[in-house]
């Protein structure tokens, strides 16, 4: 029998900021790499809040609980695609977005009132500054870090060369 999913995927750790204009840019580059590499490869989301965006971190603990319930990425998208607003209205327009979604909004308020997600975003945090993380969007693909913060161009096509490298290494 051959299987055309590797046993492993890729794993493509995406350092995002809710917050962040450049982010919602690089959700075409999440998208593309989604729909050309499907299971092979795994899109993590991971968490760097940057200190001069003050909803950013409440962003990225909903987000969690958005995860808890089965619509992340839906969710970041849904962020992400209108960063102005949460600029503008902060945790209300968390909470609003996680009910147009479908999501339990009460429970997404609520995590960010009991802070059950935050150990997560502290933790993304720390590791993506051990690592050298310095601004979003971050990717980090088969050990190396590419940084789209100052420049996304080309920047796709470096991460698919990376993980096209890493899956013929694995076939």
């Amino acid at each position: 029998m051959t299987d055309s999913t590797p046993a492993h995927p890729v794993v493509l750790d995406v350092w995002c900021e809710l917050q962040c204009p450049d982010c919602r840019t690089a959700l075409d580059d999440v998208r593309a790499l989604r729909a050309r590499y499907g299971d092979r490869v795994e899109l993590r989301l991971r968490h760097f809040p940057l200190e001069k965006h003050k909803h950013s971190f409440a962003a990225a603990q909903a987000a969690e609980e958005a995860f808890a319930q089965g619509k992340g990425w839906p969710y970041v998208e849904a962020v992400l695609g209108r960063v102005e607003e949460l600029d503008r209205a902060g945790e209300p327009f968390l909470v609003a977005s996680a009910r147009e979604l479908g999501l339990v909004a009460e429970e997404v308020d609520t995590a960010l009132v009991d802070g059950r997600h935050i150990l997560i975003v502290d933790a993304d945090q720390a590791e993506g500054k051990a690592i050298g993380v310095t601004g979003t969007p971050t990717y980090v693909v088969g050990g190396e870090r590419l940084d789209g913060g100052k420049s996304q161009d080309g920047l796709r096509e470096r991460v698919e060369k990376i993980i096209d490298g890493l899956l013929d290494a694995e076939g």
